[in-house]
């Protein structure tokens, strides 16, 4: 079960991932309208990523 919340947290990175890099696409081409709407769902998507990430560290934690 500790896996499966680690892989679940890895998927929330690695599409937080994903929206802070396009958010930098477009903030690089001068679409800085595009580039906040982005951001803000790199943030959503960042703080989803850490709360899976804790909750897995925390299955972890109790299967020691």
């Amino acid at each position: 079960m500790p896996k499966e919340a680690h892989t679940k947290a890895a998927e929330h990175h690695e599409t937080a991932a994903k929206s802070h890099r396009t958010a930098a696409e477009h903030h690089g081409k001068g679409d800085h309208a595009k580039a906040g709407e982005e951001s803000t769902k790199a943030q959503g998507y960042s703080k989803t990523a850490r709360e899976h990430s804790d909750a897995a560290h925390s299955k972890s934690q109790s299967h020691k």
